[in-house]
């Protein structure tokens, strides 16, 4: 057992296998009791990198059929059966089996971003999220879907929208039916089962089952809007309400609903749509006979229940059930309208109200 620091690691991770590779890269003395070099060593790093070519992967689960190219893959992989998560948060009590892992969430804490972009001023706390920065200043999408030509910057994104068109979902729950196409879904969902929502905001106590749910809510606090449209000057917090408001630039719906010609520009809202048709409610509430149509409106009824209200504003202590309501909130303070009409200058806070700004061109 190591001895912790504030934020370090309560166990160090044993090795409770050898992993070692069937072939050897060279003589082992056992007299001597290490290995001994010979003229045909190479270095591990270069024999990783040869491995990369040769599809190699000489370290083998013992539980299953997994391999991998270097040893510390597999230590990562036998996590997953032992269940040991030694590193852990001493802020919030979040676990992780990963070092690099539990060094990403301690940035959920102390806000240091170290990844900054070379071409403006957008830093971020891990690089994969640099590198998907950067792709928007190069404009570069290289993965591109056979079935439908739609692109992305990144494999994983890739590897997810492909389930869309096989209806593929490998990831099952082991205590109910759900199935999901990605892992970070079905790992959502298990906090149903055990209840818990390991990352907490230091600012208002509110806490969440995701560490990117904990960082957008985190943007409620620091007014934050890093995403930035290139054609107007409007900037989200989310990602998926830029996506929103770039449909309004292209006009672009591509998704339509059969009974009544409804369109919109994501499959989600239709899907949404979908059951004003067909009466489906699928989010049941626990405590009560109510379901709903929708989560948002699961997730308000609730918060009725409960009395909880994790939302809060930093400018005036106002305090909101749903994180959507403190977004309107905020606006009360920014002055922010981001619901504008297509006809006229006018533009509005709630969306509600451009709605009935609508019918004064009726």
């Amino acid at each position: 057992m190591a001895e912790g620091g504030n934020g370090s690691p309560t166990a160090v991770p044993q090795n409770i296998r050898d992993g070692s590779p069937t072939g050897v890269l060279g003589d082992w003395d056992a007299s001597k009791g290490k290995e001994q070099p010979t003229a045909s060593k190479i270095s591990q790093p270069e024999a990783n990198t040869m491995r990369t070519h040769t599809g190699e992967k000489p370290y083998k689960c013992d539980q299953c059929d997994y391999s991998a190219i270097q040893k510390c893959n597999l230590e990562q992989h036998l996590a997953k059966h032992t269940g040991d998560k030694p590193y852990m948060c001493r802020k919030c009590g979040y676990r992780t089996d990963r070092k690099s892992n539990f060094l990403d969430h301690l940035r959920t804490h102390t806000g240091e971003k170290p990844f900054k972009c070379d071409q403006c001023d957008f830093s971020a706390a891990k690089k994969y999220s640099l590198d998907q920065h950067l792709a928007k200043h190069t404009g570069d999408k290289p993965y591109m879907c056979g079935q439908c030509g739609y692109r992305t910057t990144q494999k994983t994104t890739l590897s997810r929208h492909m389930s869309t068109h096989t209806g593929d979902k490998p990831y099952k729950c082991d205590q109910c039916d759900y199935s999901a196409a990605v892992k970070s879904t079905l790992d959502r969902h298990l906090t149903k089962h055990s209840g818990d929502m390991p990352y907490m905001c230091g600012e208002c106590r509110y806490r969440t089952v995701s560490k990117y749910n904990l960082s957008v809510h985190m943007r409620t606090h620091t007014g934050e809007k890093p995403y930035r449209c290139d054609q107007c000057d409007y900037s989200a917090a989310n990602k998926s309400n830029l996506d929103s408001h770039l449909s309004k630039h292209t006009g672009d719906k591509s998704y339509m609903c059969g009974e009544c010609g409804y369109r919109t520009a994501y499959k989600s809202t239709l899907s949404r749509h979908m059951r004003t048709h067909t009466g489906e409610k699928p989010y049941n509430c626990d405590q009560c006979d109510y379901s709903a149509a929708q989560k948002s409106q699961l997730d308000y009824h609730l918060a009725i229940h409960k009395g909880d209200k994790p939302y809060m504003c930093g400018e005036c202590g106002y305090r909101a059930a749903l994180k959507f309501h403190l977004a309107e909130h905020m606006r009360t303070h920014t002055g922010d309208k981001p619901y504008r009409c297509n006809q006229c200058d006018y533009s509005a806070a709630l969306k509600s109200t451009l709605k009935r700004h609508f019918k004064t061109h009726r």
